[in-house]
């Protein structure tokens, strides 16, 4: 099929859905957007919390790395003072 025939189909089904809510169903689609969009927002925030408890365990541990390669690399410098002091 030519997609301008495609284009056509799908805009005629976009008009059609359009007025069929806007003219026959309005309550039933209003009825279904205010059952179907607090949970939607509930999961969303759900998500939202899920994603930066994640990224502050990742800061936390990132933290403690770059302690212990501080720490390390002090150990590193002391163990070759010593070194060049014999």
């Amino acid at each position: 099929m030519h997609p301008i025939a495609k284009i056509i189909i799908g805009i005629i089904l976009i008009v059609g859905s359009v007025w069929w809510i806007a003219r026959m169903a309005w309550q039933d689609f209003l009825v279904v957007l205010n059952g179907a969009i607090p949970p939607f927002v509930f999961l969303l925030g759900v998500f939202i919390v899920w994603l930066e408890i994640d990224e502050w365990k990742i800061e936390r541990e990132l933290k403690k790395e770059e302690e212990r390669a501080k720490r390390e690399a002090r150990r590193k410098a002391r163990k070759a003072k010593k070194k060049k002091r014999r």
